[in-house]
């Protein structure tokens, strides 16, 4: 029998997953459920994406990584706009359904913390948020003893015949990422030098800014929808989501803007 569309994507599968714990169904609550399903699958492709900006990366490929950059920048802003579906549910209406979510939060998300790990935001007390033995903590307990995109980046500046600061090519790797002054003064001469390495650093600052855009944005929906209130699972809301709020991912190339 010949492969069809339906069979290929698993199209059945994927709409049984759909179970709203109301009853009878709350509408929102499939929108809600949707929503938060699409991002997690979002969020697989984005690290997919990333994984082949450290291979581009460190294998001193720049036109790989401008064009895979593209794309993860178009991912983002996709991203941002499905808060516009978001927002269409309202306080009340969220309400209606809020407390069958019982413990379960998009604090709880392991993907969106590999995400954040993978970027750089390295944060190990976020990890017993996610039972031992479990494979979201295999995972992120993984990602935590991996390389940041950064450090990738460290490797194709080198590549470029700049040498490396010894505190980044030999630092801690389950440590964020910060920003480093030596480093800076290389990528603001090669700003100014090598425009096409210009171009691969402002499509950097896109999918940076977009993140934070992200973020920004995320807070200011829950704070429409609940308030001070507490988030589901017993998570600080509002005020904890403020914490991560314009972290920067590539934080030198933020720090020599002054400078261009």
């Amino acid at each position: 029998m010949a492969l069809d569309y339906g069979t290929y994507l698993k199209v059945d599968e994927l709409l049984s997953l759909q179970e709203p714990r109301s009853n009878p169904p709350e509408h929102d609550e499939y929108l809600f459920i949707i929503i938060h399903q699409s991002y997690e699958l979002w969020f697989k492709q984005l690290m997919l994406e990333l994984e082949r900006v450290n291979s581009l990366f460190s294998g001193n490929d720049l036109w790989g990584a401008v064009h895979t950059f593209k794309r993860i920048r178009t991912i983002t802003k996709m991203l941002v706009g499905k808060m516009d579906v978001l927002e269409t549910m309202t306080p009340m209406s969220f309400t209606s359904f809020r407390d069958r979510l019982d413990t379960a939060s998009g604090f709880q998300s392991a993907q969106f913390r590999e995400f954040e790990f993978f970027l750089g935001y390295k944060r190990p007390q976020m990890m017993e948020y996610h039972p031992e033995g479990g494979a979201a903590r295999a995972r992120l307990e993984k990602r935590m003893d991996e390389r940041t995109v950064m450090d990738h980046f460290y490797d194709f500046i080198g590549h470029q015949g700049e040498t490396i600061p010894d505190a980044l090519t030999n630092r801690d790797v389950r440590q964020a990422t910060a920003p480093n002054e030596e480093f800076q003064d290389i990528l603001f001469r090669l700003y100014t030098e090598r425009p096409e390495l210009a171009g691969l650093f402002e499509l950097m600052m896109d999918f940076d800014e977009g993140l934070q855009e992200w973020r920004y944005r995320h807070v200011k929906l829950v704070e429409r929808t609940i308030g001070a209130k507490k988030g589901t699972g017993g998570s600080l809301g509002v005020e904890f989501l403020k914490k991560s709020l314009f972290l920067p991912i590539f934080p030198d190339l933020w720090a020599i803007r002054h400078r261009l």
